[in-house]
């Protein structure tokens, strides 16, 4: 499902609460008027409980999407303070490894901006800029670690905190892309949709009263709260896109000292 276009999932769901809805309708047949009052009553009661149960699950899953936008948001922020905290701790190393693990730190933080802005299809690019990040890295930690049994002291040991807080970050960003509102939420919300529209047709066939424009009013609200949730949950597509800019910004000014 996240292979799929956001305005592409929310007009199919809205063509399908509308087919559904004149499906329950014609399935009512002409029979319908002669049900009972208990019997319109009933399938109002059910039309009110779907409504009531839709609200909660729409609000679960926008709770559920909001919740994982946020934490990527955040994500970038923590990484991009790590790899400056790395940098200015470079200060505390000599001079000969200072110089080449500032050059390898400005190479990290670059292809780590990069790796952001990469459009979601092009999963193979993305991959690829995170292994070269890793080898980039491993390079830094061995550097760090020749380092530390040359020199010792706590200096060189606080550098290579700085860089063990580094990784930890790079694991935690993307880890958070690729964390997703579960699809069987997404399916039985698609479900629930269906279900309400047959029941939207249904009790308009027996009260004998055409869906109005309120009801098309409230079935477009219902798919544009849907668009906004697989936007949100998607982070590198569509209109809601999580903000690369403190990690870029910090790329370019790394780029500019070193």
């Amino acid at each position: 499902m996240y292979g799929l276009n956001s305005g592409l999932i929310a007009l199919v769901l809205l063509a399908s609460m509308v087919a559904a809805m004149f499906g329950g309708r014609a399935m009512a047949g002409r029979r319908a008027r002669r049900i009972s009052d208990e019997g319109k009553s009933q399938t109002l009661a059910v039309q009110a409980s779907l409504l009531a149960i839709l609200g909660l699950l729409l609000g679960f899953t926008f709770s559920l999407a909001l919740g994982r936008y946020d934490t990527r948001s955040q994500a970038v922020v923590e990484e991009a303070n790590a790899i400056g905290t790395a940098w200015l701790r470079t200060d505390l190393i000599p001079a000969g490894p200072r110089e080449e693990a500032r050059a390898l730190l400005v190479k990290y933080a670059e292809f780590r901006a990069k790796a952001g802005e990469v459009p979601a299809h092009q999963a193979a690019r993305r991959a690829g800029m995170v292994a070269t990040a890793q080898k980039t890295f491993d390079q830094l930690w061995a550097l760090a670690a020749e380092t530390a049994r040359a020199e010792g002291g706590p200096a060189v040991v606080s550098f290579t905190t700085s860089l063990n807080d580094m990784i930890d970050q790079l694991s935690a960003r993307d880890a958070a892309i690729n964390r997703h509102v579960p699809e069987p939420v997404l399916l039985l919300l698609y479900g629930t949709f269906i279900l309400l529209g047959w029941v939207l047709g249904l009790a308009s066939a027996q009260t004998g009263v055409r869906p109005g424009p309120a009801v098309y009013a409230m079935l477009l609200l219902i798919v544009g709260l849907v668009f906004v949730i697989i936007d949100l949950d998607r982070p590198r597509r569509g209109i809601i896109e999580v903000e690369q800019s403190p990690i870029r910004n910090l790329a370019d000014q790394l780029a500019k000292s070193g």
